[in-house]
């Protein structure tokens, strides 16, 4: 197989948060998303990260949750709650994990980046 048989542009993949603290707090799951590809400059900020700077954390995580528009959700004043921060990243690193180790079979949306 040919790499460039791999090269795509990067769709939006469907990401939910869903656990017992999520569903008493909200009542429901959290929906996010996220792209299936990365930039090379966001994949080594990712890989490289201190998961004990918490500032550092917030940064790369305005660019990975999105809306179903591909836009941030967090940005200028409009953050979200530390332990949906927390889980969010969580959330983000086992999803691109798993799409770096197989195709993924989570929801892609056409859209593009």
């Amino acid at each position: 197989m040919k790499l460039s048989t791999l090269a795509a542009k990067p769709q939006l993949l469907s990401v939910v948060i869903d656990d017992e603290e999520v569903r008493a707090a909200y009542g429901e799951p959290l929906e996010f998303y996220i792209w299936d590809r990365q930039s090379m400059d966001t994949f080594v900020k990712l890989a490289t990260i201190d998961y004990t700077n918490f500032g550092a954390l917030t940064e790369i995580v305005k660019e990975l949750v999105l809306d179903e528009e591909g836009k941030p959700v967090i940005h200028d004043d409009v953050v979200l709650p530390n332990n949906i921060l927390m889980k969010a990243i969580n959330v983000v690193v086992e999803t691109l994990g798993k799409s770096i180790a197989a195709p993924s079979t989570t929801n892609k949306t056409e859209d593009s980046k």
